[in-house]
C-alpha cells in the first residue's frame, strides 16, 4: 500500500463530501418525513458526488411487498 492508495482514499472522501453537499442543498436532510425512499434517494446522491451538479438527479422509489394475509 503506497502513495497510490492514500490518493484514491482522498479523492473518495471528496467525492462523498460533495454528495453530502448536493444532499444538503437539495434540502433532504430537513424533514422529518422518513421513509425507504427518502432514505434511498439520500444514499444514491451522494454516491453520486460531484455527478449531481452535472445534471444527475438521482431518485429512488421503493415499493415494499406488503405482508401476506
Amino acid at each position: 500500500m503506497g502513495r497510490g492508495s492514500s490518493i484514491g482514499g482522498i479523492i473518495i472522501a471528496v467525492w462523498l463530501i460533495i454528495g453530502v453537499i448536493a444532499a444538503g442543498q437539495r434540502g433532504y436532510f430537513n424533514s422529518d418525513d422518513a421513509n425507504c425512499a427518502k432514505a434511498g434517494t439520500i444514499v444514491v446522491t451522494i454516491i453520486a458526488g460531484p455527478l449531481n451538479y452535472a445534471g444527475l438527479n438521482p431518485k429512488i422509489d421503493c415499493r415494499l411487498p406488503e405482508p401476506s394475509k
